[in-house]
């Protein structure tokens, strides 16, 4: 494939991924005053009650410490709040509170508006559905790529194949 086209596409994907993102958020912002950030976890909160910090934080690809800060902050704003966790006394379970709830089902609207007026008047649905299935299997593959990578990282060099030099019998 030419140098050039995958450049192209990783350009208009990030520059997509970036104005999307603005065009949510200012929107998510103006109306709800929430970032989008915080509006994706109370989503998924409100999805699916109940979820470790871990939890957030691997549905997002984000570390656990960044995920605890955007937690800390709507529970400073009353949206969430953390109980023990009954299967695991280290870790607590996020639930959203009333206000959380409520606020989410506002903002829900908001975002799927925009994302009606910024994807889905734009190109039909079954293009959609190609979107989706090839921007998983970029991702997939990515993460199998990104798996190997760490497993070889963490592999002991006595354990990997040493090139034989030049001259030293093969053992």
């Amino acid at each position: 494939m030419a140098d050039a086209d995958l450049k192209l596409l990783y350009r208009e994907l990030v520059s997509l991924e970036i104005e999307l993102w603005d065009g949510i958020e200012g929107r998510l912002k103006a109306e709800y005053d929430l970032p989008l950030t915080s509006f994706e976890v109370l989503h998924l909160l409100h999805q699916r009650p109940g979820r470790r910090i871990q939890d957030i934080a691997e549905k997002f690809s984000i570390t656990v410490g960044g995920t605890s800060k955007v937690v800390d902050r709507l529970e400073a704003a009353g949206l969430c709040e953390r109980r023990a966790n009954p299967n695991d006394r280290r870790s607590s379970i996020v639930e959203l509170t009333p206000e959380g709830r409520k606020l989410v089902d506002g903002a829900l609207k908001v975002f799927e508006e925009e994302l009606e007026l910024r994807i889905g008047s734009v190109i039909p649905e079954q293009s959609v559905r190609e979107v989706t299935a090839v921007l998983s299997t970029l991702r997939a593959a990515g993460r199998a790529l990104d798996a190997e990578r760490k497993a070889a990282a963490q592999t002991p060099v006595s354990a990997m194949r040493v090139p034989k030099e030049p001259g030293r019998p093969a053992s």
